[in-house]
């Protein structure tokens, strides 16, 4: 048997719970991936963090966990894609980008990690890596707009929160879902300005 069946047995079985959510949105998601990454060589890995970001958006809102079973495959997959579209493109300018972005990211997250435990989870650091390592294919306005508008979104939603008494100052929030939102919108952002 494969090394790779027990982490995909695992990732299954965290997703279970929320196949049906999780089975709506991968399609709709993927076909976003398509439109916002070109089309292009860079294609198949912006398909692959779109639908494992719909997992780890699914599994997190619920649980505020972000299973590596889902995040280390996902980020391993995406690296080897983004590499074999650096080969066929000779666009290693945007593969440079994208470890020198993903290592950044992940480092700022460590850090605030680091800094708060509780407020920022390792699996946010490792997710942080996955998502610098796509945007910053696309540019470094896409990696900075992917660092910022995630702690953007998530501040307007928890005042929005505070405000209407649907949580107080020590309600944990998930920030995965954040961080993925702020993504797409940088991607999505970025896509729009491009044509």
């Amino acid at each position: 048997m494969p090394t790779t069946l027990p982490i995909l047995r695992r990732a299954l079985d965290e997703v279970a719970p929320y196949r049906r959510a999780v089975a709506w949105t991968a399609p709709v998601a993927a076909l976003w991936a398509v439109w916002a990454s070109g089309p292009g060589w860079a294609t198949p890995a912006v398909v692959v963090a779109a639908v494992a970001g719909v997992a780890l958006f699914a599994v997190d809102a619920r649980t505020h966990r972000l299973p590596d079973a889902i995040t280390y495959p996902a980020t391993a997959a995406v690296a080897v894609l983004l590499a074999a579209a650096a080969a066929v493109d000779g666009a290693w300018d945007a593969a440079w980008r994208a470890l020198l972005g993903s290592l950044t990211l992940g480092a700022a997250y460590l850090v605030l990690h680091l800094v708060n435990r509780a407020g920022l989870g390792l699996g946010d650091v490792k997710l942080a890596v996955l998502l610098g390592l796509v945007s910053a294919w696309f540019g470094w306005p896409v990696l900075w707009a992917t660092a910022f508008l995630p702690f953007l979104v998530g501040g307007v939603v928890s005042i929005v929160l505070l405000a209407t008494r649907r949580a107080t100052r020590t309600t944990a929030i998930a920030f995965g879902p954040y961080m993925l939102a702020g993504a797409a919108l940088a991607l999505t952002a970025a896509r729009l300005l491009a044509t």
